[in-house]
């Protein structure tokens, strides 16, 4: 019998888990409700509301009362993940924005600047729609991305939204209400079939938004088709979320909260790893007495925890900061697994650090900690050729360079293959990089280049 059968399976007592058990959400439009914002400044509440303009903005009562210290904003770190911050747009669009709210402007107004200022913030980077999206019947999956060979990722329509929106998300096109901009797809059967013509994929990506904020019956409907035996090939399921942070009551106290971890318990069971993919980027978000019982309550499904989290300026771009939580994570039975680099998508602006800064937080941040904290690689970005890694700086050949290799490749032979650029110590991204030593291009360019031509065909 399922250890998650009733209630009584939960270690902690209910009275034990302190914090807001209803799920309260607060948007743009309720920006002003948030009692807490009373204390700050006209003048910031006027640039998160012109922000909000732009960008998407989703927080809980939760994260408002149980995650930010009120006492260190603006600089608290999760202030600065889940409230806008004028730097995020660039100070022309900003004032443009500003101004019209200020002079009560229409609202169709403010959303067709808003919409104008969109396009310029690179909505969907590193070749998503444009490289990624797969076939079936020589039509375009558009809720799927097929960009590695082993590895599938599926954005179920239901699960197109988050408990809260990080503001550095680099899908954040998603949140928007743009239905151009948006990925989704409802299309279970679909998904099914592509997956049973490809035999070379043994991962499933189930990503968003976040899966968690589906209810466990429409998840469910696409993880359990797959234990026949038709898809004995998929070896593992892995479920993209950060309920374990904004929402930890997802796993411990929503209504089928027990449901979803006897599912999970199901699958593995049945001989799928699963993965859950959590995203923490402050050891912050798992202080909190039921994040904790959230956490073991899935290890006990059998199912493993793995965290990533990019390296973002105002919030973890600190050494000290990344070993505190690799070692909580450690300590709880959490997998540390990517350091990304922020993408050069939305506020990026806002929130990038420059590479060599990156690698030298990472380098100092993996000192700190054991053998079993060092699973976590990177410095990484996911780039439109794939998951490149900054190793570091070297001398070669009398040249100061990068050092870099690629983790993921389009293609599978690329990985592992070491490559350097021309050191920049302004450059953030695998675009600002330079090949080194006399090289024109990269080893990978030309066929790089040659994937984007026959996509655009």
């Amino acid at each position: 019998m399922s250890q998650f059968s009733n209630l009584e399976a939960r270690k902690l007592p209910l009275g034990a888990l302190t914090g807001v058990e209803d799920f309260q959400v607060y948007t743009e439009r309720q920006l002003e409700q948030i009692p807490q914002l009373q204390r700050l400044p006209a003048a910031l509440r006027r640039s998160m509301r012109a922000v909000a303009q732009v960008l998407p903005f989703r927080v809980n009562r939760y994260v408002v009362d149980e995650l930010i210290d009120w006492d260190k904003v603006p600089d608290d770190p999760i202030f600065q993940l889940t409230f806008p911050q004028e730097g995020m747009l660039a100070p022309e669009d900003f004032q443009r924005i500003a101004a019209l709210l200020d002079a009560g402007a229409d609202p169709a107004q403010i959303r067709a600047v808003a919409q104008d200022i969109r396009q310029k913030l690179n909505p969907h980077p590193a070749g998503q729609r444009l490289l990624n999206v797969p076939r079936l019947d020589d039509k375009r999956l558009e809720g799927m991305q097929h960009k590695y060979r082993e590895t599938v990722l599926f954005f179920p329509s239901q699960g197109q939204t988050c408990h809260a929106y990080c503001t550095f998300c680099f899908r954040w096109a998603q949140f928007v209400g743009d239905k151009e901009l948006r990925i989704a797809s409802h299309e279970a059967a679909l998904l099914h079939r592509y997956l049973r013509q490809h035999h070379e994929v043994t991962d499933l990506l189930m990503t968003g938004g976040d899966p968690m904020v589906m209810k466990t019956k429409h998840l469910a409907a696409y993880l359990e088709p797959l234990l026949q035996p038709e898809f004995s090939h998929i070896q593992t399921l892995r479920i993209g979320t950060k309920a374990l942070s904004f929402w930890p009551q997802r796993f411990v106290l929503d209504e089928d909260a027990d449901d979803l971890l006897r599912l999970l318990e199901r699958l593995v069971r049945k001989g799928k790893h699963v993965a859950v993919m959590a995203h923490f980027n402050h050891w912050r978000e798992l202080d909190t007495p039921i994040a904790r019982e959230a956490v073991r309550r899935v290890r006990a499904t059998g199912a493993v925890i793995r965290s990533q989290s990019p390296l973002v300026a105002h919030i973890n771009d600190s050494a000290d900061v990344w070993a505190r939580l690799w070692q909580t994570q450690v300590s709880l039975g959490i997998v540390p697994y990517y350091m990304f680099v922020e993408r050069d998508t939305g506020a990026s602006r806002y929130f990038e650090v420059p590479l060599v800064r990156a690698w030298e937080i990472y380098r100092d941040a993996i000192q700190q900690v054991s053998g079993v904290a060092r699973t976590v690689r990177g410095p990484s970005m996911s780039a439109g050729p794939g998951k490149v890694e900054v190793q570091g700086v070297a001398d070669v050949a009398g040249e100061q360079v990068f050092v870099l290799r690629f983790i993921q490749g389009r293609n599978p032979d690329w990985v592992q293959r070491p490559f350097f650029a021309r050191f920049d110590p302004q450059a953030t991204w695998l675009d600002d990089l330079r090949p080194a030593l006399g090289e024109e291009n990269f080893f990978f360019q030309a066929e790089y280049d040659a994937m984007q031509t026959r996509a655009v065909l």
